[in-house]
């Protein structure tokens, strides 16, 4: 019997880890599945440019692990029981379970609306694609001075802004930001965000929050009402409830606890990656949710599998932040490199070079899950006697 090893979610992290488990072991001993709800890969980064009205080139998962051996099996992810080591999926012909000896979840997150009534019912994000598409059809059907709002000043909020006052120069863009806009930047960096803001003409309100979402305004706690012809929500992201409803030790806001090699704490044969996961790095601060650290979260996992299922040393990967990269709008950017701590360098790089080196992180970002296995060596390596699969020959 080959080890089944299952991987839920083809985002950068769940994509990468797939192909590259694919590159490693030997197809006689492993059979690999990805569950993904969509067919094609999304470039998460770039949601935002895709709301703004700009065209993103997809590539089909489909062709990204044609002729790796992988399995793509296109459903929603429902449920995981990890004591029976099944994943409950649907799609478009019903409902099914597929077995694992070995896991990987990478399910990612979601826009969090943190209870803020009318957000579901009148916000939009760009969190997912189809949302993002949504928001970009609400954006064509508005007229010349139309109003947008953004709620939210974190790294998304603060793209999502600029790239649609760029892109849409009639529209009125307001970004409202609960406390200092751009506070964990530099005071240069915020200095340069800030100009960016007003060239492109966009509203910044500070120290605001907002407490009510409503069809066509805003409502601020502060009594300021904002006329809104489109509310993009970017105030945070949730994960999925699935890993706490399956019994796996999480955290109070549902990520994955695991330990240096991405393992988790409770089901030792259940790995996590990405957004959907507590990892505490290098620095003893746990990880934020960034492409970044599903770069390096998934590495780990990945090799922590690989060593484990073969029998070799568990490789330790570096688990760092180094920074943030803010694209405002395609010709202007700020690259912010942070300290050991977390906190920002006093120097930043701001303005075209800027642009430039994030649309190349972009491109790195995508080449590396759309070519997954990349120059495979000339022989994958075999499996010692894997528990799970041992346990399942001998009940068989």
């Amino acid at each position: 019997m080959k080890h089944r090893i299952v991987v839920l979610g083809a985002g950068y992290a769940g994509a990468y880890v797939a192909g590259n488990l694919a590159r490693r072991l030997s197809p006689t001993d492993t059979e690999i599945t990805v569950v993904n709800a969509e067919p094609d890969f999304v470039e998460r980064l770039r949601l935002h440019q895709l709301a703004a009205g700009q065209e993103i080139e997809t590539q089909r998962l489909a062709d990204i692990f044609a002729g790796t051996g992988i399995r793509l099996r296109l459903a929603r992810v429902t449920a995981v029981d990890p004591e029976r080591q099944v994943v409950a999926v649907t799609d478009a012909d019903g409902s099914a379970e597929l077995g694992y000896d070995t896991l990987l979840y990478a399910l990612g997150s979601h826009g969090d609306d943190h209870g803020v009534p009318g957000v579901a019912e009148h916000a939009f994000d760009v969190a997912a694609r189809p949302s993002a598409l949504r928001l970009r059809d609400r954006l064509d059907g508005l007229r010349e001075g139309g109003s947008v709002v953004v709620v939210g000043d974190g790294l998304t909020g603060i793209e999502t802004a600029t790239e649609i006052a760029e892109s849409r120069p009639g529209l009125s863009v307001a970004l409202v930001a609960r406390g200092e806009l751009g506070a964990r930047l530099s005071a240069g960096a915020r200095s340069h965000l800030r100009q960016a803001c007003d060239r492109l003409g966009i509203t910044v309100l500070e120290h605001t929050v907002v407490e009510i979402v409503e069809a066509t305004r805003v409502l601020c706690a502060d009594g300021t009402a904002l006329a809104s012809d489109a509310t993009v929500w970017t105030a945070g992201f949730a994960v999925h409830p699935i890993a706490a409803a399956a019994g796996l030790e999480v955290t109070e806001n549902g990520r994955i606890v695991v330990d240096r090699t991405m393992r988790s704490l409770s089901h030792p044969n259940v790995y996590a990656a990405g957004d959907s996961v507590h990892a505490v790095g290098d620095n003893g601060r746990p990880l934020p949710m960034s492409c970044a650290s599903a770069g390096y979260t998934g590495m780990q996992a990945m090799k922590a599998i690989v060593g484990r299922l073969t029998g070799s040393k568990v490789a330790s990967v570096k688990l760092d932040y180094p920074g943030n990269h803010i694209s405002l709008g395609r010709q202007d950017g700020i690259l912010q490199l942070v300290d050991h701590e977390a906190r920002a360098k006093p120097k930043y790089m701001g303005g075209r070079k800027a642009a430039r080196i994030k649309a190349g992180i972009l491109r790195m970002s995508l080449w590396t899950n759309s070519h997954p296995t990349f120059c495979l060596p000339t022989r994958r390596r075999r499996l010692t006697a894997a528990p799970n699969t041992s346990a399942r020959k001998a009940a068989a």
